[in-house]
């Protein structure tokens, strides 16, 4: 089993900044990735952000040029910088931990943008 816990969301106007923080505990040797998702009121959860444990990234679209995944394997924490953020990514975000047959999820952080 895996534990993960987000922090580090709230309320920021356009154009700033937030960091999310990530924790992960339990059977962390069997992580294979770490990611971000996002989920709007009335839209379906998306991947914002991952990355795997060789610490190779992705991100979606939308994002790119904005955020930044990064991972301390000593602290076992993922992170996501935020910057330049919009009113379009205010989202409940979810931290994800993927081992070889199962996903587990934090129970997720408010981010609101203002305009």
């Amino acid at each position: 089993q895996v534990q993960v816990v987000e922090s580090g969301g709230g309320l920021v106007q356009a154009g700033g900044s937030l960091r999310l923080s990530c924790a992960a505990s339990g059977s962390i040797s069997r992580i294979n990735a770490m990611a971000w998702y996002r989920q709007a009121p009335g839209k379906q959860r998306e991947l914002v952000a991952a990355i795997t444990s060789d610490g190779t990234t992705n991100y979606a679209d939308s994002v790119k040029g904005r955020f930044t995944i990064s991972r301390d394997n000593v602290k076992i924490m993922v992170y996501l910088q935020m910057n330049s953020l919009r009113p379009e990514d205010t989202a409940v975000y979810y931290c994800n931990a993927r081992t070889w047959n199962a996903d587990y999820w934090g129970q997720g952080t408010q981010v609101t943008v203002s305009s």
